[in-house]
């Protein structure tokens, strides 16, 4: 844990189990479509960002990990299951998932990797209709829903 640093940016999971700060800005803000992404996030693509590890603490519990092959460890909640990080072994950089990030909307990808594993229909997804999505919820279903997602912020 660092907190002797102002944080630059924080975020965590969905429960809130787990939550970490960044005490630098991130580099290599990108998209990834390899087929381990996908099976890691259960998506199209995944989003990462990186920062020095040593500008990196969990700052609430701390990820589990999964060595999803020999030269990557995967981190994510325990308890809710929200996919956090991302490392080569032995690296001094460590990955982190954009959308985990409290503002997330603030570090934008540049780059993307992955093509061979790239999904048919992932470049017509923008012309998709787009609703809100509390849209697609019935009015008793709305009446009965009650969140237990983690708000952004240390909170």
């Amino acid at each position: 844990m660092n907190q002797t640093r102002p944080a630059v940016m924080t975020g965590g999971c969905q429960c809130g189990a787990v939550r970490y700060a960044l005490y630098r800005s991130p580099v290599n803000p990108h998209i990834c479509h390899c087929r381990m992404c996908q099976k890691a996030m259960g998506g199209p693509i995944t989003a990462y960002a990186a920062v020095l590890a040593s500008d990196f603490s969990w700052t609430r519990g701390a990820a589990k990990t999964f060595e999803s092959s020999s030269i990557v460890t995967r981190g994510f909640c325990g308890d809710c299951g929200t996919p956090l990080s991302f490392r080569f072994v032995d690296d001094k950089w460590i990955g982190f998932t954009l959308a985990t990030l409290d503002e997330p909307d603030r570090v934008v990808p540049t780059r993307a990797f992955g093509r061979e594993s790239k999904r048919a229909w992932f470049d017509g997804l923008h012309a998709l209709p787009l609703t809100p999505a509390a849209d697609e919820l019935s009015a008793e279903m709305k009446a009965r829903l009650v969140s237990y997602q983690h708000e952004d912020g240390e909170g």
